[in-house]
């Protein structure tokens, strides 16, 4: 045998043994997580060192790549997290995100109701968590529901299909801050491209699909223990003042806004402008949504009749709750730092690049597989980003957020038994095991699909 040949069967083992190395080690994840019910934080460390072992990395250098990577995925992601719960749980406790509802709600006609709660769930959705989402607006459905004589799924689905959509696709929920982070995408431009692609597909996926729907299954009577029997109130607010709805409305909406305009003026002023500059600080992501956050102190907080003291109660009940998000962001960045050690991205970019697959395909495809297999959004969208965020460094701005935004939209992808969120659906819209398959998996499918072909028509458009 020549020498040539000889190194390259070599080299072709070696990049055999190091994607070997990556397939096992997301195995390991994959069954920890589904198979015995390891906690995903735990799962993560455990794949990152099945990955680094077998790819020769060595018990230290794996370690050390793993600390090293999981201290600047949550310096990067742990804070802007942190802020969004703290505004999402201040909107729910002021009242807030009830004033917002009875607004909309109260100004539209029975025929469009459907669309009414789907622009309530879009807004609403914005700064809440999938979970705190469902438990505020679903009893509000439900009630709308009954009164109206319409059918639990005409409008269930619309505002399912939003909330679903916008928490694993836009930001600043912690899936999408983790692709757009990892990517070194501009959080402006995904922001402004994934309102354009998510509008249509909440439509889509939402009063349309709901209507058809309605027409072909029978609406089930939900449990009558979870229909309100009047608008439920936000926990603090109950005894007090209502903020105003401009102001509600202005407050969730504001970060979005700032991270628009920084993109805007990027394009509209030479970087060395003045106007450049002062959209460049308001328009950073963490300044962003502190911002918000202040504003909603004195316009939900103040403007809900709440004292400071209970402010504070308030925000500080809503950092809780992200502490295991924060972790599994963490723990998935770190996945990502030992996968770049390891030199498995330069053997699947050539992979990549065999395949002739678009990179943002590819990116669907790896996070749909992860979330039918886990479960979660976020570890599905984690272990794309280690995967892919080497591959896409040479990435022009609007590539990288195309592809933050396809990884998104694969999260959403067949939610099935192994997610919470089914079974939280299942309840509140008193469906059977069959039924939820049939309404909501099928609507995860349809926002996934659909939001994954927004991308490709943006990325066609923009050549």
């Amino acid at each position: 045998m020549m020498p040539g040949a000889a190194l390259d069967a070599s080299g072709q083992w070696a990049a055999t043994s190091l994607i070997a190395a990556v397939v096992v080690g997301i195995a390991v994840v994959i069954a920890l997580i589904s198979l015995l019910k390891v906690h995903p934080f735990i799962a993560l460390i455990a794949g990152s060192a099945t990955v680094g072992l077998m790819a020769g990395m060595g018990a230290s250098e794996t370690t050390n790549v793993f600390l090293k990577s999981f201290g600047g995925t949550v310096s990067s992601t742990g804070i802007l997290i942190a802020l969004g719960a703290m505004l999402g749980k201040l909107l729910a406790d002021s009242g807030g995100a009830h004033v917002i509802v009875e607004t909309i709600i109260g100004r539209v006609a029975l025929a469009a109701l459907p669309w009414a709660l789907c622009l309530v769930a879009f807004l609403l959705s914005l700064p809440l968590f999938f979970e705190v989402a469902v438990v505020l607006i679903m009893p509000i459905v439900l009630l709308i529901a009954k009164q109206s004589g319409q059918s639990t799924i005409r409008l269930g689905v619309p505002a399912l299909a939003s909330i679903s959509l916008l928490n694993g696709f836009l930001l600043p929920h912690p899936g999408p801050l983790t692709a757009v982070a990892g990517l070194h995408a501009d959080f402006g431009t995904t922001l402004l491209l994934g309102f354009v692609i998510a509008i249509p597909t909440v439509i889509i996926g939402g009063p349309l699909l709901g209507n058809f729907l309605d027409r072909h299954m029978r609406s089930p009577e939900p449990p009558a223990d979870l229909v309100p029997a009047s608008m439920p109130m936000g926990g603090l607010s109950a005894a007090t003042r209502r903020p105003r709805f401009g102001w509600a409305l202005a407050t969730i909406l504001l970060p979005v806004l700032l991270m628009i305009v920084k993109t805007l003026v990027d394009l509209m002023f030479d970087k060395h402008s003045g106007m450049r500059a002062i959209g460049d600080a308001v328009g950073q992501p963490m300044i962003a949504l502190l911002a918000g956050l202040v504003m909603a102190h004195f316009t939900l907080g103040a403007g809900g009749g709440l004292n400071f003291r209970q402010i504070s109660e308030s925000t500080g009940r809503g950092l809780p709750a992200i502490a295991s998000i924060v972790f599994i962001v963490g723990a998935g960045g770190g996945f990502g730092g030992v996968l770049v050690a390891s030199g498995v991205s330069k053997q699947l970019g050539i992979l990549i690049d065999q395949l002739g697959l678009p990179v943002y395909l590819l990116g669907w495809l790896i996070t749909a597989l992860v979330r039918i297999a886990v479960g979660s959004g976020t570890v599905s969208i984690v272990t794309a980003v280690g995967l892919l965020a080497p591959v896409t460094h040479a990435a022009t701005p609007l590539q990288s957020a195309l592809i933050a935004l396809s990884i998104g939209a694969g999260s959403r992808f067949f939610s099935h038994v192994n997610d919470a969120g089914f079974w939280l659906v299942k309840e509140y819209m008193g469906f059977s095991v069959k039924e939820t398959f049939k309404v909501w998996t099928l609507l995860d499918c349809v926002i996934s699909v659909v939001a994954l072909v927004g991308v490709m028509i943006v990325d066609v458009v923009a050549r």
